[in-house]
């Protein structure tokens, strides 16, 4: 079994810049998509961005123009850097493989632990 282990999170200020990584136990190459995701406080989670194993990535319209998800195969590593963060940003965010949405919540068998992210006015 691949384990996800998440870091990169931390206290940032509005426009400020993270890049979160999430790093495999095991070969990423196994996987069709890759995803990190994100829940707020009172909040289901949802999906910040993915990135399929035969090239193309989406993107929550939220994320669009300031999130970037990308991988390292060598490194069995996921990133996403994160630009112009805004307070609404705030959230756990989590990697996951292979994550299907059904019945209004996303499943994987593959989660990580979380990082939190706290983005200040």
């Amino acid at each position: 079994q691949v384990h996800l282990v998440e870091s990169g999170g931390g206290l940032v200020q509005a426009g400020g810049s993270l890049k979160l990584s999430c790093a495999a136990s095991g070969s990423i190459s196994v996987f069709n998509v890759l995803g990190w995701y994100r829940q707020g406080p009172g909040n289901q989670r949802d999906l910040v961005a993915n990135i399929r194993s035969g090239g193309g990535s989406d993107y929550a319209d939220s994320a669009k123009g300031r999130f970037t998800i990308s991988t390292d195969n060598a490194k069995n590593t996921v990133y996403l850097q994160m630009n112009n963060l805004k307070p609404e940003d705030t959230a756990v965010y989590y990697c996951a493989a292979d994550a299907v949405y059904y019945r209004g919540t996303w499943h994987s068998d593959y989660w990580g632990q979380g990082t939190l992210v706290t983005v200040s006015l």
